[in-house]
């Protein structure tokens, strides 16, 4: 009976670790208790693009609807909610962006905003959502969290990273930007291969560390949710999961905080001219 305890628990977390996949191949859903990696490389998690879409259609559509029922008189909760948000965003960006740009306003509020709700996910109930893909619609397998998927988070760090790219050498200029690649920190021909080397791995480090960072976390909290339902009684799982989604609350505003601070932090770097 233990080992049989043991055997459904690891069968519970693994299944729930699983992506629906497409395999590009053969445009065939992937069953994850067959999975070959070997064979199926080339493969697209569907259900992480499917709700990261889908939550970034609902925060467009939420605020254009508060955009176009703007009142200047006695605000409503939806504008005062929306305002407090901007407030917020803005305030953050008057601290740390010193340059002039059209793009970090808006672009500060969609990546603070769209990260919030892919964690916000996280605390929807871990077996609602797939019980019903699998028993109802027939899917071999759902998660439902885009942020705890390494592509999703690489996809917005690789974003971002190409907006650093831009502004460096539209702000420095192309001249600007080589030399600063080849001539920092020692200011000296001969350090040449060695200032490219170090100012590599600057660049390069800030993308991974976006991704990682948002992904870790994310994982790690939808790990424990799945833990506490693989592992314990129904009758006492509610006694841990609670607290911890309530802790994860800060977590989600946490992450989605630090995620939009350092695209700021990072992006106002790149437009200052050394």
């Amino acid at each position: 009976m233990a080992i049989n305890k043991i055997s459904n628990s690891q069968e519970y977390i693994s299944h729930h670790l699983m992506n629906l996949q497409l395999d590009m191949h053969n445009f065939k859903l992937i069953n994850p208790d067959s999975i070959n990696f070997s064979k199926n490389f080339w493969v697209l998690n569907i259900d992480s693009i499917f709700f990261s879409l889908l939550l970034g259609i609902l925060f467009s559509m939420v605020f254009y609807i508060a955009a176009k029922k703007i009142t200047t008189g006695v605000p409503g909760k939806l504008q005062s909610g929306i305002e407090l948000i901007i407030i917020f965003i803005n305030k953050n960006i008057n601290d740390i962006y010193h340059g002039k740009s059209k793009l970090i306003a808006p672009l500060s509020l969609t990546i603070f905003v769209w990260c919030f709700l892919m964690n916000l996910m996280d605390l929807i109930p871990t077996d609602i959502l797939p019980y019903i893909s699998k028993y109802w619609i027939g899917l071999p397998a759902l998660r439902i969290v885009p942020s705890a998927d390494i592509n999703i988070t690489t996809a917005l760090a690789i974003g971002v990273f190409a907006l650093i790219l831009f502004y460096s050498i539209k702000i420095k200029g192309a001249y600007g930007f080589t030399k600063e690649l080849t001539l920092y920190p020692f200011n000296n021909p001969i350090f040449i291969p060695i200032n490219l080397i170090l100012e590599s791995v600057s660049i390069i480090s800030k993308p991974v560390s976006l991704s990682l960072r948002l992904f870790g976390n994310m994982y790690s909290s939808e790990l424990i949710f799945i833990l506490i339902n693989g592992l314990l009684p129904w009758w006492l799982q509610w006694s841990f999961n609670v607290p911890w989604a309530i802790f994860h609350i800060l977590i989600i505003l946490l992450q989605s905080f630090i995620f939009m601070v350092l695209t700021i932090v990072y992006l106002s770097m790149a437009s200052e001219k050394h």
